[in-house]
């Protein structure tokens, strides 16, 4: 029995739409010997409000990014990351990731859960703490046991856009369910495009029936606007 290939279809279709969207690459020269502005200094951050499995989050433009506080200005986050595929050399993949590296591993489905200070994380950005705390309310699992979480899944990692990101990765160590509240708005989002599209069509096809069915007789300019309009408000 052969699959259905349109769920595949679709699922590659969201994840390039999820590209698109959910990645903004690292300033320029944010890689270790390129040019451009070199990262905050050491410090630039009052770490000392941050306790030990702290939940960080640094919104961006376009997503948020998630990282796991392990203390002493240490924080783990996944970050794809296409190096780690190529060489086990750990100097080399302990630079900050560039640009390039970022984009071919989020191509490529590779990535790092990787461990950074508190300034290469956020890299300018706010941030904010245990944020999300309060959609977890009860489930939140002991500082303790979010950093040891954290720190045992450092390496190497398979990485997705819709199941295996920075979110999915955070959710779990502090709350103990790999969730992704983001890619579920953004796929909602996509599912809303797709229906209105749908209508869309189905609202053309009606129209184009109405007038092969009932000509372009000024009786029939009505309903062959108003049919096509109502599928569409339905919609």
């Amino acid at each position: 029995i052969m699959k259905n290939p349109v769920p595949q279809a679709a699922s590659l279709l969201l994840e390039k739409l999820l590209l698109l969207v959910h990645v903004r690459p690292l300033p320029e020269g944010s890689g270790s010997g390129s040019g451009g502005e070199p990262p905050p200094a050491p410090g630039y951050y009052d770490t000392s409000c941050f306790k030990r499995g702290d939940l960080l989050e640094v919104p961006r433009t376009l997503f948020i990014h998630f990282g796991i506080y392990l203390g002493e200005n240490r924080v783990a986050h996944l970050m794809p990351d296409i190096l780690p595929a190529f060489t086990g050399d750990r100097r080399q993949i302990e630079q900050v990731v560039t640009n390039k590296r970022l984009i071919l591993g989020v191509i490529t489905k590779t990535a790092s859960i990787r461990v950074d200070t508190v300034e290469d994380f956020a890299y300018g950005g706010s941030i904010l703490v245990n944020h999300m705390d309060r959609l977890f309310q009860d489930q939140v699992l002991g500082s303790e046991e979010a950093a040891r979480r954290a720190e045992k899944l450092v390496g190497a990692t398979a990485y997705s856009l819709l199941w295996n990101n920075c979110e999915h990765f955070v959710t779990y160590c502090r709350y103990g369910a790999p969730v992704s509240f983001q890619t579920d708005k953004f796929c909602e989002t996509v599912k809303m495009i797709i229906r209105d599209q749908r209508s869309v069509l189905a609202s053309a096809l009606v129209g184009l029936a109405s007038i092969v069915c009932l000509g372009l007789a000024p009786c029939t300019t009505l309903p062959t606007i108003l049919i096509p309009f109502f599928l569409w408000m339905a919609g």
